[in-house]
């Protein structure tokens, strides 16, 4: 990065520090109008770090490996069309695939999670899903947690020697579930149980997920080794490019 992207980077961190230890903050996409004002501000302001990078790594992206610009397009429709697939929740959010790992894992977490608010602004205006007040509680979960812990899990995999593709199923369905986490505690936060407080809230809400998100991060654990297996295949230098096969694997 360049002087004044690390500048605007660290500034943006500050700026994400001061709203989320900000006293007002007491007072899976998760709907329009379900999340108190202060919460909604402290987590935009908690993504704009990721954001930030996430904008100087695509930029970087693109003037490095042309190739990349049709995997990032690919990547960036996944997460999109799975994450449309929604299915009703009675805590005021739904449960679906996120479509992210695959993202995270080509391009990391920051990368991911322009790709995300781009995907929740266009699902929040044309399909009603999730909100554009509650878009930095949307985007941090399912943009920015979900990812991160995908895109680490699969370099300690790799790092293990695991099998690639045993690799890319525990890191696309654990980031998908981590998501619903990390929405359960938005939630449980804004919401506390009079008996029990915010844990008590988190446990009921993660409770109502569970049984339609386990069966669901299976299967986009398995829908994202599909897609590997098909791009080894017919897009081996675009892997390539970005770094996802290294070059003694394809002699």
């Amino acid at each position: 990065m360049t002087k004044n992207q690390k500048r605007v980077w660290k500034l943006s961190i500050a700026i994400a520090i001061v709203f989320t230890v900000c006293p007002v903050s007491n007072a899976m996409h998760i709907m329009e109008g379900y999340l108190p004002p202060a919460l909604c501000i402290a987590w935009g302001a908690v993504c704009l770090p990721f954001l930030i990078k996430g904008l100087i790594s695509i930029k970087k992206i693109f003037e490095d490996n042309k190739k990349a610009v049709t995997l990032v397009a690919m990547a960036g429709a996944y997460v999109f069309v799975l994450s449309a697939l929604k299915i009703p929740s009675v805590t005021g959010s739904c449960s679906h695939m996120t479509g992210t790992g695959f993202s995270a894992i080509l391009f990391g977490p920051c990368v991911t999670a322009i790709l995300g608010i781009i995907v929740l602004i266009f699902q929040a205006i044309l399909l009603a899903h999730g909100g554009l007040t509650t878009l930095g509680a949307n985007t941090f979960s399912m943009a920015i947690a979900g990812p991160a812990l995908t895109y680490g899990i699969y370099a300690i995999c790799k790092k293990m020697k695991v099998n690639r593709k045993v690799s890319i199923f525990l890191a696309a369905a654990l980031g998908d579930l981590f998501t619903y986490c990390i929405t359960s505690m938005q939630l449980a936060i804004a919401y506390p149980s009079a008996e029990g407080g915010v844990v008590a809230s988190f446990a009921e809400f993660l409770g109502v997920f569970a049984p339609t998100q386990l069966p669901l991060a299976v299967i986009e654990g398995i829908l994202t080794v599909l897609i590997m297996m098909a791009l080894e295949s017919y897009a081996k230098p675009e892997l390539k490019a970005v770094g996802f096969i290294r070059v003694e694997e394809t002699k």
